[in-house]
């Protein structure tokens, strides 16, 4: 006997007011299928396996839906061409069961075809992540001789000269930590490594590796440092990795845990060596980060990457200018000017003063170009945006500095009497 109208309509407000009630939503679809409506009993197994990929009762109405589809498909849709049985030892057809839900649900039970199997891991990665070439070299990175000089010792000295590195033992195992303000370049600087490496870039950030369902955050990382090893010599950079690498005494019992736990994992893989695989990361709060990603073969070298000194802060006055209608701009005065500001701060400066000209021109009904007077103005409106952070760091340097650590960051307070 087929289910009344009205009682349907009733469970289907009652599982739309209630959607993670899966036992109330089974009902619904075991009446929708004994009213005939497939394709809506379908859909709503596909939600009850999306929340509990494991439920019998969910898998068993539709073994018997597909089967049932199989022998006598409707009529009004027409004959269904034939599709391949994934088990010959099973009645029901797994390939027209994953097509019917593959809408709400990837595939889970019929495998790809052979000549895929070997390429899986590798297109998975490559659609989840870009692999770059920088075309950027430490050149076009203005000042920040101390940064350079670091990164010299860390990388590229090795890189360039191998029989040296290998009389002295130096290896490219491990990592470097860039850490420092906000907006002063370090995503920057590490695509300038890559370049001078002739290397692969990968950039990730915590919203490109963490998922909300459980195991894929673990898997997007394992399949992030098969892609990198892949493209051997590459540069992994790690944006924001005091997200991504969270203390662990203060995630508990949370998913995050097991991605951080994951991500120790792929640095210290022997089976699967790093070597060619350049680690860089970048953080704002490196007091945040585990401390075993810190441990000697992880990150285990750290770089303070300031805010830009004089001659690097008249470069990003230059390019940030450059293709704007600009006369009478005195970029070493704007560059003394702005001691203190970030290389976001300066690129906010620039756009203010562009629009302190254009709200001009729309006044005197005539374009004109941007002035020095323009670009003062916006120093003049605009405070540097880093005083939150130093006020942070400054305390770290003070009561939180074991081991020494942070003391280029408290040679740099005390320089500018910020300690």
């Amino acid at each position: 006997m087929n289910p009344a109208p009205e009682l349907l309509e009733s469970l289907r407000k009652a599982v739309e007011a209630m959607p993670e009630d899966l036992a109330l939503r089974l009902h619904l679809a075991t009446m929708l299928q004994e009213a005939g409506f497939n394709d809506e009993m379908i859909r709503q197994v596909g939600a009850i396996l999306q929340r509990d990929p494991g439920n019998a009762a969910a898998m068993a109405l539709l073994g018997g839906t597909g089967g049932a589809a199989a022998a006598a498909p409707d009529e009004d849709q027409g004959a269904q061409p034939a599709r391949p049985v994934a088990s010959s030892g099973s009645g029901f057809d797994w390939a027209r069961a994953e097509s019917d839900v593959s809408d709400v649900l990837p595939p889970m039970f019929v495998d790809s075809a052979p000549g895929d199997m070997g390429n899986a891991a590798e297109s998975a990665a490559a659609r989840a992540f870009d692999v770059e070439r920088s075309g950027l070299r430490l050149a076009d990175v203005a000042g920040m001789t101390a940064v350079k000089q670091r990164l010299e010792a860390a990388f590229l000295a090795p890189m360039r000269n191998p029989e040296l590195g290998r009389l002295y033992r130096k290896t490219l195992r491990g990592g470097l930590l860039m850490y420092g303000p906000p907006g002063c370049g370090k995503t920057f600087i590490a695509r300038a490594v890559a370049g001078e490496l002739g290397a692969a870039f990968m950039a990730v950030s915590f919203a490109d590796v963490i998922d909300m369902f459980v195991g894929q955050s673990e898997r997007n990382i394992h399949e992030l440092f098969l892609l990198a090893r892949r493209n051997a010599p590459c540069v992994l950079f790690l944006d924001e990795v005091d997200a991504l690498g969270q203390k662990r005494s203060q995630l508990r019992n949370t998913p995050m845990r097991s991605a951080v736990n994951q991500l120790l994992l792929e640095l210290d893989d022997v089976r699967a060596s790093n070597d060619g695989v350049f680690l860089l990361a970048a953080t704002n709060h490196p007091w945040d980060v585990d401390s075993a990603l810190r441990r000697p073969g992880r990150f285990d070298r750290t770089l303070l990457v300031l805010p830009p000194d004089e001659e690097a802060r008249e470069a990003i006055f230059r390019y940030h200018l450059r293709e704007r209608p600009v006369a009478g701009v005195n970029l070493p005065r704007l560059a003394s000017l702005t001691d203190g500001y970030s290389g976001a701060d300066i690129a906010h400066i620039c756009d203010t003063a562009a629009e302190h000209a254009l709200m001009d021109s729309v006044r005197l009904e005539t374009p004109r170009m941007i002035g020095q007077s323009d670009v003062e103005a916006a120093i003049g409106e605009l405070r540097p945006s880093l005083g939150p952070w130093f006020e942070t760091a400054r305390n770290v340097a003070r009561f939180a500095n074991e081991g020494g650590v942070y003391d280029d960051l408290a040679v740099y307070l005390r320089k500018h009497r910020l300690l």
